[in-house]
């Protein structure tokens, strides 16, 4: 039997998003940190207006993905597509928050800085910021209950603060499509909450949403969408179908007891 799981069906037919005006679409995306494949040959297509999360054991390839589709890495091979136009047409349309552990939080700058960051489209090559610009960056901070730390040091907030500095961020550039590299990973149960929160309303509003997750026991209440991977794909679709013990055995193998597997798949 073939590990991977196709996509769930409605009436009975197949419901396959369309590459061609998917919000990203990766074909055959290939990257390799030396002679070693990271990811091999991978399809992708996210359903727009849907929230997806990426899953994989560690060093699957999960981040090493996000980052390909983003063009932060360069693929030995394959492209990606985003609402149909190749990356460096559409950059305007993604929001990106990287993983918390890959930023300089010692850099000297204040919070409401670093999500005015997010506004640089608007800014202009002056980079002269208006009071219009600062109060759309701080109805961003409200949004993920930050406006309060806007004059505040970066480097002085917790790991889940920080994150929603990053999420609001994101926030300010309007995208349609949102990639988050592991925004759970290391933050509070009151962050974690506020980040769904946020998460789900973007969903509401017709957004799309990736990230990366690595909490099984998260997926089905947070998630849409999900697709697997362990550096191929192992399988995508809706929560209900493709978040099964099979795939999940399939994906983790040995890693996860079956015991575990069962109660991730039943959602218990």
């Amino acid at each position: 039997m073939s590990s991977k799981i196709s996509l769930a069906a409605e009436g009975g037919r197949p419901v396959t998003p369309d590459p061609a005006h998917s919000p990203l679409a990766l074909r055959g995306i290939t990257v390799s940190y030396g002679e070693q494949p990271v990811v091999f040959s991978v399809d992708m297509t996210v359903q727009e207006g849907a929230i997806t999360a990426i899953i994989g054991p560690n060093g699957a390839g999960k981040s090493t993905l996000l980052k390909a589709a983003l063009g932060i890495v360069t693929p030995l091979a394959g492209r990606a597509m985003v609402f149909g136009q190749p990356l460096a047409q559409a950059r305007d349309r993604i929001a990106y928050v990287p993983q918390r552990a890959s930023v300089d939080w010692d850099f000297p700058t204040e919070v409401l800085d670093v999500v005015l960051m997010g506004l640089y489209r608007e800014l202009g090559l002056l980079r002269r910021v208006r009071p219009r610009h600062v109060a759309k960056a701080m109805a961003c901070l409200a949004r993920v209950g930050m406006q309060d730390f806007a004059e505040r040091q970066i480097g002085q907030l917790s790991g889940g603060q920080q994150q929603r500095v990053f999420l609001a961020r994101a926030l300010a550039q309007e995208a349609d499509l949102y990639l988050l590299d592991e925004p759970f990973a290391g933050v509070d149960a009151a962050t974690e909450k506020a980040i769904i929160e946020v998460l789900k309303s973007l969903r509401s509003e017709g957004k799309t949403v990736v990230a990366v997750h690595h909490d099984l026991s998260t997926v089905r209440a947070y998630f849409d969408n999900v697709f697997l991977i362990n550096r191929r794909k192992m399988g995508e679709g809706p929560v209900d179908a493709a978040f099964t013990a099979e795939a999940l055995q399939a994906t983790y193998g040995g890693r996860l007891a079956d015991g575990q597997i069962t109660q991730l798949s039943l959602g218990v």
